[in-house]
């Protein structure tokens, strides 16, 4: 048997763990098999559609929610931010905009890893037609993919979500991200990073004394409040956005799944869809996901060590 290259540590129970990041969780290495079966799987198919989630960027040092032992979820009691808190609370948006803002430097200062550029690369040589992401990091764009669809938004752009409105309709507002951090250095000049966790949206953990005194802009044009471009729980994807996704699994030949556990049914949508065309569907994740049974093939594994090995062979 041989392994792929990537460097992993053992944890005493024949599981590894890949050392470039305390967020992957523990698994099993690679086989050469399993690259040439994926290999096999995108040969004669160029219009792939790649839909990626949080377990392709825990390599990159951004934590996931769910991974086992390494996830937010088994690392805290926390639970994600919901949509109709942020917008009816504004403790819980002071709350939010604080976090996110004393990790903001530290989640837009990270970088792609080996399959954010391999997906690249794959793009360039006509390999797979365009990338959904349910990632809000940018990555695939830092790392040179020109079409990508950010199923849930992005944490690069603010908008403007009214005023005390459920729904969450605003004026059309929006800045950029890094521009807007501006503005907050502006209005809390004292505010120190006494962070402790970094969250899978780019929010910190920060004690309440941290919090209580952070002060956030209006909209500059109605008033009304602000919110990161980012899909929440219990919010809807817009529906243009799914639309423009319908129509890409229609102009496809397959899906191809990595590092997501397709628990969000937004993504699993995506799997079902494509089973309803008859399209086959490739799945490389770390452990079981919800659409291993509409799955034509499965492989448990890092992403990193399938992806950099593909299509090297001379």
């Amino acid at each position: 048997m041989r392994i792929l290259a990537g460097l992993r540590i053992s944890n005493g129970n024949g599981k590894r763990f890949n050392s470039s990041s305390m967020f992957v969780p523990a698994h099993e290495p690679a086989l050469e098999s399993d690259c040439r079966r994926l290999e096999k799987f995108l040969e004669d198919k160029p219009h792939i559609l790649v839909l990626t989630g949080a377990g392709i960027s825990t390599e990159s040092g951004i934590p996931d929610y769910r991974s086992e032992g390494v996830g937010l979820y088994a690392r805290s009691n926390h639970k994600p931010i919901q949509h109709g808190d942020f917008v009816k609370s504004e403790a819980t948006r002071k709350r939010y905009w604080a976090r996110n803002y004393v990790g903001w430097p530290r989640f837009s200062s990270i970088v792609p890893n080996v399959t954010h550029y391999t997906l690249a690369r794959l793009e360039r040589e006509g390999r797979i037609g365009g990338i959904v992401t349910q990632n809000v990091d940018r990555l695939h764009g830092k790392a040179g993919s020109k079409v990508v669809v950010e199923l849930h938004g992005s944490g690069y752009e603010v908008i403007c979500i009214g005023s005390q409105n459920v729904r969450g309709n605003g004026c059309g507002y929006r800045i950029d991200r890094h521009e807007f951090q501006q503005i907050l250095d502006q209005l809390n000049p004292a505010m120190e990073d006494k962070s402790t966790i970094m969250r899978p949206d780019g929010d910190v953990e920060l004690s309440m004394e941290y919090v209580n005194g952070f002060k956030i802009p209006p909209c500059p044009q109605c008033g009304g409040n602000l919110k990161p471009e980012i899909v929440f729980f219990g919010d809807n994807v817009p529906m243009p956005r799914i639309e423009k996704i319908v129509r890409m699994i229609i102009e496809s030949d397959g899906v191809l799944v990595l590092g997501s556990s397709l628990t969000v049914f937004s993504g699993y949508r995506i799997v079902l869809q494509a089973k309803e065309l008859g399209l086959p569907v490739a799945i490389v994740n770390i452990g079981a996901t919800r659409g291993d049974p509409k799955a034509d093939l499965k492989i448990s594994a890092r992403c990193g060590e399938i992806m950099s090995n593909l299509f090297k062979r001379r």
